[in-house]
C-alpha cells in the first residue's frame, strides 16, 4: 500500500507490536523496533533483521536517550507507532515521580513524540496511538493525573487510554497544518501480556477465563488480528485511506464511547499539563 516507509514501533517485543512489526517488515517497510525487554526485543530484531532499541518507559531519561538515537539514525521517520503500554498492579511510583500507568501509557509516548517533532513534521509523518475502549473511564482530573487521591488499576489504565485519544486530537490540532497526521485506534479484545502485571481480582479472572482455549477463540482476537489496524494505518495514506485526528475501530472511523474524548479544552489542558510535567526534558 504505497511507497516504502520508515516505521518506528514501540512495544514491539511482544503482542500487537511484534505482530505489526513482522507484517510491516514483510511488506517491505523499514521497521525499527523498540521494547523494554532486551532479551525479547533481540529475538524480534534478529528474526526480522531490523534495527532495535531498548528503552524502559518507566524511566524518562531512557525515553530521551531513545529519541536522541532515533533522530541521529533516521533523518526521516514516516510513522511513529506509540504502541507500548500496559495494565499494572498496585500503585507504583516511577523513579521520575509519576504513577506507573500514567507514565508508561501516556507521559512517555508524549515525551517521545515531542522530542521527535522536528523530524516527524519534516517527514510529514503519521503518529499512531494504540488506545482502547474508554466506555468505563472515569473523569480525568488534570490536577490528579497520578491518581494520588484515589488509585484503581483499571481506572488508571482506562484514563491513560483516553489520554491517548486526547493527545491524538491535540496533536492533530496543533500540527496537521504543518503536515503531521495523527490517529488512535482500538484493537479489540486482544489476548496479549499487556495485563501480565495486573493483580486486581476481576482482571485475573478475565485472564484465567482467557486461558481456556475454546473461550479464548470465541471472545478474544489474536495479536495478529489486533495488529491489522495498526498495519493499515501505518501503511496507509492520511487523507486518502484514513483521516487525521480520528479514532478507528475495525478500519473505520468511530466515536469513542466516552464524552470526555470530544472535550477540546480537556485535550488542550492535557497537552499543557503534560508539557509542564516533562518540561525539563523538552528543548528550550
Amino acid at each position: 500500500m504505497g511507497a516504502q516507509k520508515v516505521i518506528v514501533v514501540t512495544g514491539a517485543s511482544s503482542g500487537i507490536g511484534t505482530a505489526a512489526a513482522t507484517r510491516l517488515h514483510g511488506d517491505g517497510h523499514t521497521v525499527v523496533v523498540v521494547g523494554r525487554s532486551a532479551q525479547r526485543l533481540e529475538a524480534v530484531r534478529a528474526k526480522l533483521g531490523v534495527d532495535g532499541y531498548v528503552a524502559d518507559f518507566t524511566r524518562l531519561d531512557e525515553v530521551a536517550e531513545l529519541a536522541g538515537k532515533l533522530r541521529a539514525a533516521y533523518p526521516r521517520i514516516d510513522v511513529l507507532a506509540n504502541n507500548a503500554g500496559g495494565m499494572f498492579g498496585p500503585r507504583v511510583t516511577t523513579v521520575d515521580g509519576f504513577e506507573k500507568t500514567f507514565q508508561v501509557n501516556h507521559l512517555a509516548p508524549y515525551l517521545l513524540t515531542r522530542l521527535l517533532l522536528d523530524t516527524l513534521v519534516a517527514s510529514r509523518a503519521s503518529v499512531i496511538q494504540t488506545s482502547s475502549t474508554v466506555r468505563f473511564t472515569k473523569t480525568i482530573d488534570l490536577d490528579d493525573l497520578d491518581h494520588d487521591r484515589h488509585f484503581d488499576a483499571v481506572h488508571a489504565y482506562g484514563a491513560s487510554k483516553l489520554e491517548n485519544i486526547l493527545f491524538t486530537t491535540e496533536l492533530h490540532r496543533r500540527y496537521h497544518d504543518s503536515g503531521l497526521s495523527a490517529a488512535s485506534f482500538y484493537p479489540g479484545n486482544v489476548l496479549t501480556n499487556f495485563a501480565s502485571e495486573a493483580t486486581k481480582p476481576v482482571i485475573r479472572a478475565v485472564l484465567f477465563v482467557a486461558s481456556i482455549p475454546g473461550v479464548r477463540r470465541l471472545l478474544f482476537s489474536t495479536p495478529e488480528q489486533g495488529a491489522s489496524q495498526l498495519v493499515w494505518l501505518a501503511a496507509g495514506t492520511p487523507g486518502t485511506d484514513w483521516q487525521s485526528g480520528a479514532y478507528y475501530y475495525k478500519h473505520k472511523a468511530d466515536r469513542p464511547n466516552n464524552p470526555q474524548a470530544f472535550d477540546a479544552d480537556l485535550a488542550r489542558g492535557l497537552w499543557e499539563r503534560s508539557a509542564e510535567l516533562v518540561g525539563g526534558w523538552l528543548p528550550r
